[in-house]
């Protein structure tokens, strides 16, 4: 299954990230790939949440649950339905001198094993510029 791993230092603070992170209904007021996010359930500890984003031009749209471990600065999240066959990653922040590293892990396939050839390179790159235009968004609303 392919992997994307971005990982960047911003000059924020962990807690002002992970909050802003958190908060992941707020991310298409600032993020111009996402259009929505509904959250479906929150219980302790997790969430669910409706997404519909944009990328390279084609809509996705999915259902994830979220899990949090604030103490940790780590949110988990996978794919329950949707265009893909498997979505799943997480988020981990750690504090640095100079703000956080923001971690972001992403796993993906598409379930079409005769085009994943063709399709998961271009989908690497497409994801992991589009994850590492997501953390500068999200340390300027945090910073902001």
């Amino acid at each position: 299954m392919p992997k994307v791993e971005v990982s960047e230092e911003v000059a924020v603070a962990a807690d002002s990230m992970y909050q802003v992170l958190c908060d992941f209904t707020r991310f298409p007021d600032f993020m111009k790939n996402v259009d929505s996010v509904t959250l479906r359930e929150k219980g302790d500890g997790y969430a669910v949440s409706e997404w519909v984003t944009r990328l390279q031009g084609a809509r996705f749209q999915w259902t994830e649950r979220d899990e949090f471990f604030p103490a940790d600065r780590r949110i988990t999240y996978r794919q329950l339905q949707g265009d893909l066959k498997t979505f799943q990653g997480y988020w981990q922040l750690e504090e640095t001198a100079r703000g956080t590293r923001v971690t972001l892990v992403t796993e993906f396939e598409f379930g079409i094993p005769m085009l994943a050839a063709l399709l998961n390179p271009v989908a690497k790159i497409a994801i992991r510029e589009n994850a590492r235009e997501m953390v500068r968004s999200l340390a300027t609303a945090a910073a902001g």
